[in-house]
């Protein structure tokens, strides 16, 4: 998927949904394999729901590159409203992965982006968020598809990762919820 080992994701969504708290989980689980990361936000007009980016690079070297990510290796989309207000596919590589929180089929989503290239996954991360959390909070179950798309870490990495990054900021009943949102997005995303 990466030229010398170097992967680089660009998250798209909108304040409020873990864009950035899921591009940081997902740098924190690379440290914990032993590999070389970067996670950062680009913020537009910083308030719930405004479009945001966030980018992380993860390498089994040091990353001497130091800007935005112009073509991802992979893109992941937390809310699917994005699709028609921002080029989500811009620069994706031709053998990239495109992976989707959407109630819709990968052939769907490939159609609406004329997307003919590479991978598309899709997961309804928000209905799984939803009835896990109660809130449209999309990043974790995102980080369970990406996890299962990629092969880069597996669920139960991730998992560990969420665990020790919310035992102290969220009540144990909370941190469980988030583990079996990752867990079920894991499981039912598909591929097309």
């Amino acid at each position: 998927m990466a030229h010398d080992g170097l992967i680089e994701i660009r998250w798209h969504g909108r304040g409020g949904q873990g864009v950035v708290t899921a591009g940081k989980l997902l740098a924190e689980t690379a440290l914990e394999a032993g590999r070389y990361f970067q996670a950062f936000p680009d913020y537009g007009p910083e308030r719930s729901g405004a479009p945001i980016r966030a980018f992380t690079r993860l390498s089994d070297a040091p990353i001497h590159i130091h800007s935005q990510i112009e073509q991802p290796d992979v893109v992941v989309v937390l809310d699917d409203s994005l699709l028609g207000v921002v080029n989500v596919t811009q620069g994706l590589k031709k053998e990239g992965l495109l992976i989707v929180n959407t109630p819709r089929t990968p052939a769907e989503i490939r159609s609406q982006l004329d997307f003919a290239g590479g991978r598309v996954v899709t997961v309804d991360a928000t209905r799984i968020a939803l009835e896990e959390l109660g809130r449209e909070i999309t990043g974790g179950p995102m980080l369970g598809a990406f996890a299962r798309a990629t092969s880069l870490f597996s669920l139960d990495e991730v998992i560990e990762q969420t665990r020790r990054r919310f035992a102290k900021k969220l009540a144990a009943e909370m941190v469980e919820a988030n583990v079996r949102a990752i867990q079920r997005a894991g499981e039912e995303a598909k591929e097309g």
